[in-house]
């Protein structure tokens, strides 16, 4: 499993709280309360800046919000937490969206540049060491989805 929402967490992060759905809705500026629902249900997934709005809203670091698939953040993961999309992302590493996307993916035979790691640890928000070891585990974990 790849780091995404955990709709459980996001749920009880909501109720410690004492929101209600519709009321966390209007906090981070979704569409209404049902939205918020289907993100706890995991039927539907938050644009990564929901995410930091949602974790604003409910006084809590991104990072709780976000399941992470093994004992440190992926790049996936520090992605999410920094409210970034994909091609946002790329832009400010001034790479390819498929590079990225390998890169995330875990799909790499060496680190980029180092021109290019110091960019994406500033578009991050992050130590160099944590990106540097968030590209590790993407590729840590590729490795152990084709074990199985």
């Amino acid at each position: 499993m790849v780091s995404a929402l955990d709709p459980s967490e996001l749920r009880a992060a909501r109720e410690k709280a004492g929101l209600t759905q519709h009321e966390l809705a209007r906090l981070v500026g979704a569409a209404g309360g049902e939205r918020v629902s289907r993100w706890e249900l995991g039927t539907s997934v938050p644009r990564p800046d929901f995410l930091v709005r949602l974790a604003r809203a409910l006084d809590i670091p991104t990072l709780r919000l976000i399941h992470i698939d093994g004992e440190m953040p992926d790049l996936r993961a520090l992605r999410l937490q920094a409210g970034l999309t994909v091609p946002r992302l790329a832009a400010a590493v001034n790479v390819a969206v498929p590079t990225y996307y390998a890169w995330e993916q875990g799909r790499w035979a060496r680190l980029p540049a180092s021109k290019q790691l110091d960019k994406l640890a500033l578009a991050l928000g992050q130590p160099l060491d944590v990106v540097d070891a968030a590209f590790h585990e993407a590729q840590r974990q590729r490795a152990r989805g084709t074990e199985k």
